[in-house]
């Protein structure tokens, strides 16, 4: 296939960016979309020019490092995250829009990386556990309701890309954040600090700068993951028992 892309070019955090237009030839249609961009970054350094530079690690959809707004929908035209897109959901002559996350909250660092610390900062707030450390307990030790362990490890599948935040017209993080909320909810370990847990995100939350959710649900026709929309509801439930306990 043959291709015109055009990408968002920014030499640092604080330059002025633009969009650059680029030419590329004979690309594979079983390449993924980001061993299409290693293809482009070879030719620009082919041509003394300086590579794009872009978040990639595991590239098997896992880690959630990779995330571009592909023709205007967060990782593309399909249900999975960039590094899994593959070239065969193109056509030959296609002129692809590559820009980075947009939000506010998400500050680009270069080209298409963005600094996604903000999503690290809810986590430090309260999305985790206090335990004790030492050997793993007993896993019959703490009885889980079936149901309730199948939907704790369904939402603790989010990889914290940020596609929901970039979906999202408000720029909101309630679906990454409901995710984490609902998890820990369901299961007993999570209950001590279920009320503390809550408030706290919540509040780092718009500390950060990310808007306010609306339900619209690009968020969860964005994700991956496929998080479901009804953790937003469940987060909202869980903010208002707290506030009811005097948190």
């Amino acid at each position: 296939m043959n291709l015109t892309l055009k990408i968002w070019r920014q030499p640092d955090a604080v330059s002025a960016g633009a969009m650059h237009t680029y030419q590329l030839a004979d690309v594979s249609p079983d390449m993924s979309f980001l061993e299409m961009l290693d293809v482009l970054n070879e030719q620009l350094n082919d041509q003394g020019e300086d590579p794009i530079a872009f978040d990639s690690d595991c590239r098997e959809g896992i880690c959630g490092m990779c995330g571009l707004m592909i023709n205007g929908d967060a990782h593309g035209p399909e249900v999975t995250t960039t590094c899994q897109l593959h070239m065969r959901s193109f056509t030959d002559g296609e002129t692809i829009t590559i820009e980075p996350w947009r939000s506010d909250a998400f500050p680009v660092i270069k080209d298409l990386v963005v600094d996604r610390g903000a999503f690290d900062r809810i986590i430090q707030a309260g999305g985790y556990v206090s335990v004790n450390t030492g050997s793993a307990p007993e896993a019959h030790s703490v009885p889980v309701p079936k149901d309730d362990a199948d939907r704790a490890f369904n939402v603790a599948t989010c990889i914290g890309c940020g596609a929901c935040v970039a979906a999202c017209p408000n720029g909101s993080a309630s679906l990454f954040m409901g995710a984490k909320v609902t998890h820990l909810g369901l299961l007993p370990q999570g209950q001590p600090e279920r009320d503390e847990r809550v408030v706290n995100m919540v509040a780092q939350h718009d500390h950060e700068g990310f808007g306010g959710c609306t339900n619209i649900g690009a968020c969860t026709a964005a994700c991956p993951k496929e998080i479901p929309l009804d953790v937003i509801s469940q987060l909202n439930k869980d903010l208002r028992i707290a506030i009811k306990h005097g948190h």
